[in-house]
């Protein structure tokens, strides 16, 4: 495969300082790369490493100070912020350490959400499916204080890909959870990039996460450390 006609998502020398005061305080430090379509990459590194902060500028959460970011052949760093919402509902998925689960709607209804945003009329057949398949049919009326934290995760999964997204994005998907719920997820995580064929980029400070990916991006004081995989 041509890998120039491969690529999905790209940085090029990405940075970010956030001002607090009179001080500047520099997070991520002229990164750039490349990730190929249909990719499962980690984006890895300790605390303070800069993984998040990556992972926001290139999903389009936030902007950098400087560099430019462009997903599918489209420069999104200067996209107004309507252009961005409309780019995150249609083309990207996010999964969040916290959940991010609207406390009002219940299981079903969170996962709807973003395809009702869509006026997708298949909204109710196509969460009815993904719940289905992450074995939640039976909690979808149970509201998210009503659901543990591996549950919670599995309804924001469904969420992350009911708009069937080009690209998932995930910051520290197992960090609210045990050991058991945390290989449960990025199990599910890993089969449904399979199924799907959408790319997955995940943020974590996990060994064993990382081993997972076919690619590992490392990061280290917000520079590009080194990567592992093709």
């Amino acid at each position: 495969m041509d890998r120039m006609t491969d690529i999905i998502l790209e940085a090029h020398k990405l940075a970010k300082t956030y001002i607090v005061g009179d001080r500047s305080i520099p997070i991520l430090d002229e990164v750039s790369l490349t990730i190929a379509a249909g990719q499962f990459v980690v984006i890895a590194g300790s605390s303070g490493s800069g993984k998040t902060t990556l992972l926001t500028l290139l999903s389009g959460l936030d902007r950098p100070s400087s560099g430019r970011v462009i997903m599918a052949g489209q420069d999104i760093t200067d996209l107004s912020e309507d252009g961005l919402a409309r780019l995150r509902n249609e083309q990207i998925g996010f999964v969040f350490q916290g959940f991010h689960l609207v406390p009002s709607l219940n299981a079903l209804e969170n996962v709807m959400f973003p395809a009702e945003l869509k006026k997708d009329q298949l909204a109710g057949e196509k969460a009815a499916k993904l719940l289905q398949r992450v074995g939640l049919w039976e909690r979808r009326q149970h509201f998210p204080e009503q659901l543990s934290g591996g549950e919670k995760q599995r309804v924001a999964i469904c969420r992350a890909l009911i708009n069937g997204p080009k690209i998932v994005f995930a910051d520290e998907p197992t960090g609210n959870l045990d050991s058991k719920n945390s290989s449960a997820i990025i199990d599910l995580l890993a089969e449904l990039h399979r199924e799907q064929g959408a790319t997955l980029v995940l943020a974590t400070h996990s060994a064993g996460i990382a081993d997972r990916a076919q690619r590992i991006i490392r990061l280290r004081d917000g520079r590009l450390l080194n990567e592992e995989g093709m």
